[in-house]
């Protein structure tokens, strides 16, 4: 079996610039790395990865924690972080949070502490002042998308701002009667993000002189059902029926759609849905949302994490906290128009 030895004689470097080149450090000259990949790949060679870890104190492993894996957000952002890292030559332990405060405890306070895993990442999950603490003791820097964390470096959309965003396109267009449906309570956890975009809307309404009215908020758990079920109730009433409806998030937003066709109104012509996420099949159902480019936060905070892990002065500032507002853009498509006339 061929040895670290056998690769750098035929390329022709030191073993040191081997041990580099197939790690990934810099330093390493694109001449010198291509002419070591391809020794190792002509003798078969596999570096050890006990030997790695055993030379650097490192595993080459992130540990990702989520609240959900069977979401369209959470498993879009895992797959964009995966590929980075897999990119970068790290693998990554994935943990859900489902089942509850004692599967919890046990992965901030025992899997993550374990040596396995280099750094982590989370996502919509807020690690307590003790959880964040103990990582930063073992030396684990964390990097978060979904909202602030006091200690730790995050990627964080200001919900407010897009929920504002999104309502002002509707009011921008004339309307004066529009819905809200949100999340409930219990969809987010850990930084209320259900408040923060109802927020949004009554300051859209507000500063434009309108009023939200009790009638026309309506609260979902992030699913089209829940969408359809809540719009479906909003539009059912002939007496006081709304315009216009923002959804906190898109796949609602396109249970909205469904409702309203059900029902046997147009979209956008007698009612407009706008949402938020920019959800990959949001061009299929034609729907205006406010995209928070979410593969895009995943591979950006990826590489915040690979930045952290190739600092020689990590242990300086292992966690620290560094806030980036992602930035929102309004993404405007067939379901949102103008009101009909008399209508507003």
């Amino acid at each position: 079996m061929a040895g670290i030895e056998d690769v750098a004689r035929l390329a022709g470097v030191s073993t040191a610039t081997v041990s580099r080149a197939l790690s990934g450090k810099e330093h390493v000259s694109a001449k010198a790395r291509a002419r070591v990949e391809a020794a190792a790949a002509e003798l078969g060679y596999v570096a050890s990865h006990t030997a790695y870890t055993l030379a650097t104190g490192r595993n080459r492993n992130i540990g990702v924690v989520m609240p959900y894996i069977d979401r369209w957000f959470f498993s879009t952002i895992l797959e964009a972080v995966e590929t980075t890292l897999i990119e970068a030559g790290y693998d990554l332990t994935l943990y859900n949070l489902s089942g509850g405060q004692g599967q919890r405890d046990k992965i901030f306070n025992d899997l993550l502490l374990r040596k396995r895993v280099d750094a982590v990442f989370t996502a919509a999950v807020a690690p307590s002042q003790s959880e964040l603490e103990q990582l930063t003791r073992m030396g684990k820097p964390i990097v978060g998308v979904g909202g602030k964390l006091e200690g730790a470096r995050t990627f964080v959309m200001d919900d407010t701002k897009a929920a504002r965003l999104a309502t002002e396109h509707l009011i921008a267009l004339g309307h004066r009667r529009i819905a809200f449906i949100g999340g409930t309570e219990g969809s987010d956890r850990e930084f209320r993000q259900h408040d923060l975009r109802k927020n949004g809307y009554v300051e859209a309404l507000h500063t434009a002189g309108l009023s939200s009215k009790t009638q026309w908020v309506a609260y979902g758990d992030y699913t089209i059902q829940s969408g359809y079920y809540e719009a479906k109730q909003l539009l059912g009433d002939p007496r006081d029926a709304p315009t216009a409806i923002f959804c906190a998030c898109d796949e609602m937003a396109f249970g909205a759609i469904m409702a309203a066709k059900d029902l046997g109104l147009r979209v956008p012509e007698d009612i407009s849905v706008i949402g938020i996420d920019n959800h990959d099949m949001s061009a299929f159902f034609e729907l205006s949302t406010i995209d928070q480019q979410v593969r895009q936060q995943g591979i950006a905070s990826a590489k915040r994490l690979l930045e952290l892990l190739e600092d020689p002065r990590l242990e300086e500032h292992v966690n620290v906290t560094e806030d980036l507002e992602w930035p929102v853009h309004l993404v405007v498509r067939s379901s949102t128009a103008r009101p009909a006339a008399g209508a507003r």
